[in-house]
């Protein structure tokens, strides 16, 4: 690392944080390289629409002068909620991220906010895509299964950039790469059921992620293709990162956890609204973040409860 970013982050560093910073200016590779993806035809169309048009690579309105992107990862773990239902007692992953997202997102940009006003210069928040920012910046690697890994935090991330007028002097942007443990390592690709990591290619097929499918409205049904038995988190997936040998001093990590009751569970199978949940209930919710995905519950808990897509 470079030693601007050491002398100007060393308590985020010593906290655990890892950061890198590359210069602006590659905000057009960044949009060109995802846009030409979708015109080459290597991104799903319908996954492209939903997922990938809401960037924005312009520059921040409140910070025209804008002349670097810091880029950040910090560990998180995953949360766990378990459901009792007709005697079933079932507990499911949150994979990392999803719980408390946005705290942690805002929470990092303060942080950052802070030490670079102490040397005169500003932050502003970002809508670009983080995953290739952070393969570009060399902060993290891809696993093959497309997701970011970091040396001592697996894939048990979170990653946050934010723009900032601090002078970009020690650029590190480059090509992504893969890591090399994964070239004679198969074992995400043989634990993905719906073959969304392909053997011809390595840009994931999105479109077959269960990902994708469980994160869309609750009015849309699973594909008929998706075997309910597949299904393995409350929202989201964890059986790529579960199989990879860099994850597994860490899938004992928990950093929450929740129990739902029949009566519980049986409200959120019903499609309950979050006014008419009872208080301690939406609190549990709330603390998983999960009261974001209330309206996917009834479909994704009734794959596990109803087995109906």
């Amino acid at each position: 690392m470079g030693s601007l970013i050491e002398e100007t982050f060393h308590s985020l560093i010593e906290g655990g944080y890892r950061i890198r910073m590359v210069s602006t200016d590659h905000l057009s590779s960044l949009q060109t390289e995802i846009e030409g993806r979708h015109q080459q035809g290597e991104l799903n169309h319908e996954f492209y629409k939903l997922r990938l048009t809401w960037f924005d690579f312009q520059l921040p309105k409140n910070l025209r002068k804008a002349r670097s992107l810091i880029v950040v990862a910090l560990p998180r773990p995953q949360t766990q909620a378990t459901f009792n239902w007709k005697g079933q007692r079932r507990t499911l992953s949150v994979p990392p991220t999803y719980t408390d997202y946005d705290k942690v997102t805002q929470q990092v940009a303060d942080n950052l906010a802070v030490i670079l006003k102490k040397k005169g210069h500003k932050v502003a928040t970002t809508g670009l895509p983080l995953k290739l920012l952070a393969a570009r910046s060399g902060l993290t690697q891809y696993g093959r299964n497309n997701i970011c890994y970091v040396p001592g935090m697996g894939s048990f991330l979170q990653l946050v950039a934010v723009f900032s007028d601090m002078p970009c002097k020690e650029d590190t942007w480059q090509e992504p790469t893969m890591m090399k443990v994964c070239d004679s390592c198969q074992k995400c690709r043989e634990a993905c059921p719906t073959e969304a990591i392909p053997s011809d290619r390595f840009l994931l097929r999105a479109e077959r992620c269960i990902v994708f499918h469980n994160e869309k409205p609750g009015v849309v049904s699973f594909p008929a293709w998706m075997n309910p038995a597949w299904h393995n988190c409350v929202v989201g997936c964890f059986r790529c990162q579960r199989a990879c040998p860099l994850n597994r001093e860490f899938l004992r990590w928990t950093g929450g956890h929740e129990e739902f009751s029949e009566q519980e569970t049986a409200v959120l199978l019903d499609g309950t609204p979050s006014e008419k949940l009872p208080a301690e209930t939406l609190g549990k919710l709330q603390r998983l973040s999960l009261d974001a995905y209330l309206g996917v519950l009834p479909r994704n808990l009734g794959v596990f409860f109803r087995r109906t897509a």
